[in-house]
């Protein structure tokens, strides 16, 4: 069966008639999360909701005021997922998420084009494709696509783009005339002895394909196309080739450009110096962290020496700026396992990590009440024990805790 969206990719509103109406359980996106929901599967005589298929995920929009949720397709009946019934025989006015719908014509037309130049010029065949909420990618049977190619291809489709080149579906049966039907033998993915309805997607002049997404009936609403970048694919050689057609173009350039206007406001340069600038800035931030991490060594090594001359039966000690490597610089230079050490680092009021150090005893008893107070989980052996906290702000409760114990 060939669905009303698929004569028409363009219709917007459409009523038809419940034929049937049945109780179901479906996974539903709500609030951006997945969730099952109970409800019902409505079959219409027709639709123009898309039911996915073809690579292409399917419509969203409403039967009369109820949201459809899903629409998939058994058989040759379309099946829309809504929460509450209707009686067969009533009639329902169909209204289809236009800007869900425009988004994948785009990029569904827009791959069936890409796939085309790019088996046209370089003999790279279309293995499968993906139609993502933000980005779209094909799997070329290739190893690599250079940078070049993908300029090339890049360009060629966006010239046919202003060429307005045109974008016709046939839908061909039993009843289509023999001369027609031999203009489509060729088809891509068509076998030679195929008998019965297909439909067919044919970008003129530049390719025709088997296809029963929705598709522009112009290259011109593709407004444009852009290769982002190709990787190599987990099946042995293949490319992923990721793209943007149309509306997601415009709308990944708007985002581009609100970045490139933080980052003017920060680094307060010229746009086209922030590749240099920010290049600079990270020389400078690894020259400072080197520096600091020499600092930090020597105030490890003075702070040593105050734990050798340590009387006391603990030791402790917080640095927010240090790290771990400070704290086992500290160890190794005191080398002292007499005394019961509680070392620390990071932020005072949040996350860090800490090293209890020295008297086994102390630490089998402390460790982990230690950790519950700093909302941390460690592991040790012997006279170490070593654990990432997440509240360093009770860091003075861990103080209390250590100097009963020892007091006792």
């Amino acid at each position: 069966m060939v669905f009303k969206c698929q004569e028409d990719s363009f219709l917007k509103e459409f009523t038809s008639t419940v034929v049937s109406c049945q109780k179901s359980e479906f996974s539903a996106s709500i609030n951006g999360k997945t969730v099952n929901v109970d409800g019902y599967e409505i079959i219409l005589e027709d639709t123009i909701l898309f039911p996915e298929g073809g690579g292409q995920p399917c419509d969203y929009g409403f039967l009369n005021d109820q949201p459809v949720y899903q629409v998939t397709r058994k058989s040759d009946k379309a099946i829309h997922f809504v929460k509450e019934p209707f009686n067969v025989g009533d009639q329902v006015k169909q209204k289809i998420d236009w800007n869900r719908r425009l988004d994948h014509m785009q990029q569904h037309s827009g791959q069936h084009l890409i796939t085309a130049v790019f088996d046209r010029d370089f003999k790279f065949y279309t293995v499968s494709w993906y139609l993502g909420e933000e980005v779209a990618y094909l799997e070329l049977d290739t190893p690599t696509v250079t940078q070049e190619q993908m300029d090339q291809v890049e360009n060629t489709c966006n010239e046919l783009i202003r060429e307005n080149v045109a974008v016709v579906v046939h839908n061909l049966d039993e009843n289509t005339p023999e001369e027609e039907l031999e203009n489509f033998r060729s088809v891509r993915g068509l076998p030679a002895d195929h008998k019965g309805a297909i439909r067919v997607v044919t970008i003129e002049g530049i390719e025709s394909n088997m296809c029963c997404g929705t598709h522009v009936t112009s290259l011109s609403q593709l407004q444009a196309v852009k290769l982002l970048y190709s990787e190599k694919s987990k099946r042995k050689d293949k490319t992923l080739l990721y793209f943007l057609i149309g509306n997601r173009v415009v709308s990944r350039l708007s985002q581009c450009l609100k970045r490139e206007q933080k980052l003017t406001g920060y680094l307060k340069t010229n746009p086209v110096q922030h590749p240099e600038f920010v290049e600079k800035l990270i020389q400078n931030t690894k020259l400072l962290n080197k520096n600091l991490q020499t600092v930090l060594k020597d105030l490890a090594v003075y702070e040593a020496q105050k734990l050798k001359e340590c009387k006391e039966k603990y030791f402790i000690l917080h640095r927010k700026e240090a790290d771990p490597t400070f704290m086992n610089i500290l160890i190794k230079e005191a080398d002292r396992t007499d005394i019961f050490q509680f070392l620390s680092v990071g932020d005072e009021k949040g996350a860090g990590n800490i090293i209890l150090y020295g008297d086994e005893k102390a630490i089998s008893d402390l460790a982990n009440k230690i950790c519950e107070l700093l909302g941390g989980k460690g592991a040790g052996k012997g006279c170490k024990y070593q654990a990432k906290v997440t509240n360093l702000a009770n860091h003075k409760h861990a103080e209390k805790l250590i100097k009963e114990y020892f007091k006792q």
